[in-house]
């Protein structure tokens, strides 16, 4: 970004980080809805909080987040999950098949 750091005041080095968390464990993936943004400027290192954003730069975090590229928050079923379901379904069928020829 071209914009003055509320801090140092320089042109260059302001960044947007847009960051999701991602829950992964055995069965699956699912990132979270929530997205968190943080701009950081590369001259000073510091983290300017959105309380010192000035317009302009609130005009263009809402341009940037727009553009950006999230990951769905579907979840993702890994092979371990499917084969558990799978494996249900078949004890499920069978269990109602040997009821039925019981009865």
């Amino acid at each position: 970004m071209n914009n003055n750091c509320p801090e140092c005041f320089s042109t260059k080095g302001l960044k947007f980080t847009f960051s999701q968390e991602e829950v992964e464990n055995k069965l699956y993936n699912k990132a979270n809805r929530e997205v968190t943004t943080t701009l950081t400027c590369e001259t000073c290192h510091e983290i300017i909080y959105p309380v010192n954003w000035t317009e302009d730069i609130e005009r263009i975090h809402n341009y940037q987040k727009k553009l950006a590229k999230l990951k769905p928050t579907g979840v993702k079923l890994k092979p371990l999950a499917y084969l558990l379901l799978i494996t249900d379904a078949l004890i499920i069928g069978w269990i109602i098949y040997y009821l039925r020829g019981v009865l």
